[in-house]
């Protein structure tokens, strides 16, 4: 690992502003510029309407998803201020959920403990209730309404933290809603809830899809015998193949590169891709270690097939113990 991380700092290190930084926050610059798909949301012509409610749904994943996870890394700015304004604007303005909790549960926990059973092994996707076809394709849609009802029961949080994060999560819900109603001309309540409604759960199927594609059905470790580092993040983590919508929406460090993210999680989505993920696949590969992918559409066989097994079912944990 050692030898890896000196070859990828060296590669960082070479690496301009407009690489580490600049293009991920021009991607979620332009997401920002969402006028246009509110104006058109205030076309009566239908085409015009539904092209306004994707380009929409569009600009909300890549803020929700791809700015909120670079904000929870600090991947947006070398500046620490800067970095935790970014937490709490992306994670709860945008994404209506408390950064405290989203900082803490995903990068100290889950990319710490990667699948290792009881702290980072994806628990929280697992909802064993749920028949397979529900849990795959339609509970995800409840997401936009579940997420911010989680971020106000979160553990270890003081008062001071549960209050801000009510109102910086009201005050990214009333800006959404005063758009549609005073530029898109929304004048029923229930007609801009609604909308506001479809387009967060837009990609919200993917979202959860990719979160369990990603590390579920991978070996997992028992805390007593985990294994080292290397060999958790190349055993337990898969990468999706390039995908054009959800590589630029999710960003690339959630499908395309995910391995590379695991082994160095503050690196920006451009990085992983442009830079990274050439040297870190090819140093696996010569020293013959794991560098797991699989297509979308396997995946999504594999789980429906097996989703008793993998989500309903977790076996033993002596039998889940990977390369010790």
């Amino acid at each position: 690992m050692m030898e890896l991380s000196r070859m990828v700092q060296k590669v960082v290190k070479e690496s301009s502003w407009w690489e580490r930084r600049g293009v991920d926050c021009s991607i979620l610059g332009a997401a920002f510029l969402s006028l246009p798909p509110f104006l058109l949301l205030s076309c009566s012509q239908l085409p015009c309407f539904s092209l306004g409610m994707l380009l929409m749904g569009v600009a909300h994943a890549v803020i929700t998803v791809k700015g909120t996870h670079l904000a929870s890394h600090g991947a947006l700015s070398d500046s620490k201020v800067l970095r935790k304004v970014c937490a709490v604007f992306f994670i709860e303005v945008c994404g209506s959920f408390s950064a405290h909790a989203g900082v803490n549960g995903h990068v100290k926990l889950h990319h710490a403990h990667t699948n290792i059973i009881g702290l980072g092994d994806s628990s929280i996707w697992k909802v064993p209730a749920l028949p397979r076809t529900v849990y795959l394709f339609l509970a995800p849609l409840a997401v936009p309404v579940i997420t911010p009802l989680v971020a106000l029961h979160q553990d270890g949080c003081s008062l001071v933290w549960r209050l801000r994060t009510v109102l910086m999560v009201a005050l990214g819900l009333a800006s959404q809603y005063w758009l549609l109603v005073n530029v898109s001309g929304f004048r029923s309540v229930h007609g801009a809830l609604l909308c506001m409604l479809v387009c967060r759960a837009m990609f919200s199927v993917p979202f959860i899809h990719v979160n369990i594609f990603q590390h579920i059905g991978l070996p997992m470790f028992s805390m007593k015998k985990r294994p080292k580092r290397i060999d958790q993040m190349t055993l337990g983590v898969l990468n999706l193949p390039r995908n054009f919508l959800l590589d630029w929406t999710f960003g690339h460090s959630l499908i395309s590169c995910h391995v590379e993210h695991h082994l160095f999680p503050f690196l920006s989505d451009n990085m992983c891709l442009k830079q990274v993920k050439p040297v870190v696949s090819s140093y696996l590969n010569e020293k013959k270690l794991p560098y797991q992918e699989d297509t979308y559409l396997s995946r999504l066989h594999l789980f429906y097939h097996k989703y008793q097994e993998l989500m309903v079912f977790a076996p033993p944990i002596t039998e889940l113990v990977g390369v010790q």
